[in-house]
């Protein structure tokens, strides 16, 4: 693969902290159109852990600084500051959901998700829950964190969806799904779930 940052992995934390990326200070990636620089052997695996060169990253605060300038472009996944452009490899989305808090907001039931990169998403129309078919693992569910970038919700919060579900018709279908901020979001026909339980 070739590496596309000069200064490699060091070159890269450098550039990402030069352009502001901290925890909770996201730089305006949207705004940026570097020239791109090719591949750099980073990889973000299923299980939220990042890779490079095939090792795991081990610095939380490293991952937390490139989780900041990532960027989903129509064909790759990007790292970008404003003087590079560098794709990476993500084996299904980029972050991890680990923790749901469930409470009570103005519009009924409240979902909080955090991710691995210490982001809390609250669940809402811009911030929608999805579910998707797995090849052998049933449904996964995902929420957007920002922009194109999604967090694949651990297999263990999934059972907490669950149990605060509900059914609502919808176009005349009885559809399971949860609800989260006045937004719903549907899971699968009633009758399925039913036939899972």
């Amino acid at each position: 693969m070739k590496d596309g940052t000069g200064g490699g992995l060091e070159g890269l934390t450098r550039a990402a902290r030069a352009a502001g990326g901290a925890p909770r200070n996201l730089p305006p990636v949207h705004l940026w159109n570097p020239d791109y620089c090719g591949e750099i052997d980073m990889r973000i695996a299923r299980d939220g852990t990042w890779f490079y060169n095939g090792s795991p990253i081990g610095r939380p605060a490293l991952v937390q600084l490139f989780s900041t300038i990532l960027r989903k472009d129509p064909e790759r996944y990007v790292l970008v500051t404003p003087v590079e452009r560098v794709g990476i490899q993500v084996d299904d989305a980029p972050f991890l959901g680990v923790e749901l808090q469930r409470g009570e907001g103005p519009r009924g039931q409240a979902l909080r998700l955090r991710t691995n990169v210490e982001d809390w998403v609250e669940i809402d129309a811009e911030h929608p829950l999805r579910f998707e078919r797995g090849e052998s693992d049933g449904l996964k569910p995902y929420v957007r964190v920002r922009a194109d970038l999604w967090a694949l919700v651990k297999r263990a919060l999934f059972y907490d969806l669950v149990a605060w579900g509900e059914t609502r018709e919808i176009d005349g279908v009885a559809m399971f799904g949860v609800a989260s901020n006045g937004a719903f979001f549907p899971m699968a026909a009633a009758a399925e779930i039913e036939a899972w339980t």
